[in-house]
């Protein structure tokens, strides 16, 4: 028994994303929970943000990083290294989008707010993908691209990014785009989720 404290195979320790937090749908609440027409178990407003990089469970990243360089690359050289990029990130200060439509998000089981978001947060999130890109290069992997879009601690499915907020559960597997009426969002300033889980340098 060793003391790692994950159960075959499963990942273990929090998610690292850099998101913005919602701060604001349309005039306030009763704008947001007039989406549970649409929804089955509206999320909770508090802690709904969009997500601009998934970089997932670190130790799981590590192991994947570790397979792709077959070990030349170690989490415990490859993830502090990782934890420093993050931590010297600018800040994108926070926007307004908007949104009118619900789509279909993880397969159909959720829906979420297609927001269109100004260029700069379009800007700033290409930032962040070509940033990923150059310290992978400097971790030593070959194929970048390939290892992004491979990886399933990134979780990475499609190099487009689609700006969106999950809001709730879909009603069935099988639920279309839905217009709505339009609404503005506002965002906070981007954080890092789980930061404190970072390892120090």
């Amino acid at each position: 028994m060793t003391g790692s404290n994950h159960t075959a195979g499963k990942p273990y320790g929090p998610r690292i994303t850099v998101e913005v937090p919602l701060l604001r749908v349309g005039a306030g609440l009763s704008d947001y929970q007039g989406l549970n027409r649409f929804v089955d178990s509206l999320r909770k407003p508090q802690g709904l943000h969009m997500t601009l990089l998934h970089v997932g469970i670190l130790d799981e990243l590590g192991e994947d990083i570790a397979a792709w360089t077959k070990g030349l690359s170690p989490p415990e050289k490859t993830l502090p290294e990782i934890a420093s990029w993050l931590t010297e990130l600018p800040v994108l200060q926070g926007f307004l989008g908007k949104s009118d439509k619900l789509i279909p998000l993880g397969g159909g089981r959720l829906m979420g707010l297609e927001v269109d978001v100004p260029q700069e947060v379009h800007d700033y999130q290409a930032l962040l993908v070509q940033g990923l890109h150059i310290l992978l290069d400097d971790l030593g992997l070959d194929n970048v691209d390939d290892f992004i879009l491979s990886s399933p601690a990134l979780g990475y499915k499609t190099p487009r990014w689609l700006p969106h907020i999950a809001v709730g559960k879909a009603r069935t597997r099988h639920e279309p785009e839905m217009e709505i009426a339009p609404v503005a969002i506002e965002f906070g300033d981007s954080q890092i989720r789980n930061r404190a889980a970072l390892p120090l340098p």
